[in-house]
């Protein structure tokens, strides 16, 4: 296993050796609880080393600290030194161009522990990935994600400063774990170019401030679904959108360049205390999204508006020269 890179606490290690993949299984357990069938194993882990994937482990240097405080959940994880924390997972693929299919780095999983998030772990992780994409060469990384989870959206759009411009359907049909399960597997699949200005911008310690609402708005730009708020404080998606008519006006593009596409800011509250309001807006999005890729828009930045009652939105432009 050698070391990757060091930041204060946490240490970003390639790990390589198969008695030291049994924490990724186990934490896997932990993070996407439920079913242990969705579990990556140890040996798909190796496999996929032996032929130019690699695993990246955030590990906590101060462990045995947090041994002694860890919710009822973690006990038995940390329990014995186990101090694996987080890691990311992918592997080779291919990818079109017109030129003919190139080999890309798919990354597969991101994952860092309950106790743990929200510490910049998964950025730090997608930055060691970042890094050695780069050393074997290639310059396209992508990846998928839930495109209602906001936080993830923050961290994959925003920070690292991803696009998209693909939507899947139940990519993964029905999954079992807590956190998927009773939903659609819709799924964003973002293109990360390592080599672009834009990432090296994002990833630096001189990236620039984030955007904020009252950004867009003094620009005029268009809210096309603009939430109200329905019971027990929960957001409701917008009624009666006709994304026909709006796409299909010769003039949107022109004056719409930049749009922006509202998204719960907690959906995983929305699914715990109304799964029908969760699945409507599910289908809501879904349908907003696969519109405005089908006419050439492309999401290219995410905006979180705190407060009692936050509000999240995809800022979707029209054509890469917007990029």
């Amino acid at each position: 296993m050698s070391e990757f890179t060091i930041n204060k606490r946490f240490e970003m290690r390639i790990i390589e050796e198969p008695d030291l993949l049994d924490a990724v299984e186990k934490l896997q357990a932990i993070i996407w609880a439920g079913d242990l069938i969705e579990v990556v194993p140890k040996h798909m882990l190796l496999a996929a080393n032996f032929d130019g994937g690699f695993v990246i482990g955030a590990y906590d240097l101060a462990i045995k600290e947090k041994a002694n405080k860890s919710s009822n959940d973690s006990e038995d994880y940390f329990s014995g030194g186990n101090n694996l924390v987080g890691f990311v997972f992918g592997s080779p693929g291919l990818f079109k161009t017109p030129d003919g299919l190139r080999i890309k780095h798919a990354s597969q999983m991101l994952g860092v522990h309950p106790d743990y998030r929200n510490q910049g772990i998964g950025f730090a992780l997608k930055r060691a990935q970042w890094q050695m994409v780069r050393n074997q060469g290639l310059d396209l990384i992508t990846w998928t994600y839930d495109p209602l989870q906001s936080r993830n959206a923050y961290l994959n759009i925003n920070r690292l400063g991803a696009t998209c411009r693909t939507y899947k359907r139940d990519a993964y049909g029905i999954l079992r774990d807590e956190i998927n399960a009773g939903d659609h597997s819709d799924r964003f699949m973002v293109d990360w170019f390592v080599d672009s200005r834009r990432v090296s911008t994002r990833l630096s310690k001189d990236r620039r401030p984030d955007l904020d609402l009252a950004h867009f708005l003094s620009a005029e730009t268009n809210i096309i679904n603009p939430t109200q708020i329905g019971n027990e404080n929960l957001p409701i998606p917008a009624q009666n959108i006709n994304m026909e008519k709006i796409l299909n006006d010769d003039l949107y593009h022109e004056s719409n360049s930049i749009v922006l596409v509202e998204i719960p800011s907690d959906f995983a509250k929305i699914k715990r205390k109304d799964p029908q309001l969760a699945i409507e807006w599910r289908l809501h999005t879904r349908h907003i999204f696969e519109s405005f890729f089908s006419h050439g828009y492309l999401v290219t930045d995410f905006v979180f508006l705190p407060g009692d009652l936050s509000r999240s939105f995809y800022v979707l432009s029209y054509g890469e020269s917007t990029l």
